[in-house]
């Protein structure tokens, strides 16, 4: 899905703040906004902005660095297979 990043001034984003929220948050579009000319907010949706927070959290990167040489290293196991592990153990 390609991501749509529009531009336009804060006065026109003011008139339609409801309508971009929704934009940004149904399709995932992206908004800058401008004061002469002159980009100085931003707009996205808060689930994006949620995980934007989380990366850059050093800890969650250093996390996210492991499960990555999990994967390169072959150390993984298919969901399925812990899937029925955790029915088994349900029952």
């Amino acid at each position: 899905m390609k991501k749509t990043v529009s531009r336009m001034p804060i006065t026109q984003g003011r008139i339609n703040l409801g309508q971009l929220a929704k934009r940004a948050h149904l399709h995932h579009e992206y908004f800058i906004l401008e004061k002469d000319g002159i980009p100085v907010i931003g707009i996205m949706s808060a689930d994006e902005m949620e995980d934007y927070l989380e990366l850059r959290d050093p800890q969650v990167n250093a996390q996210i660095r492991g499960s990555n040489l999990d994967v390169r290293a072959g150390r993984t196991k298919p969901a399925e297979a812990l899937l029925k592990k955790l029915t088994r153990r349900a029952k």
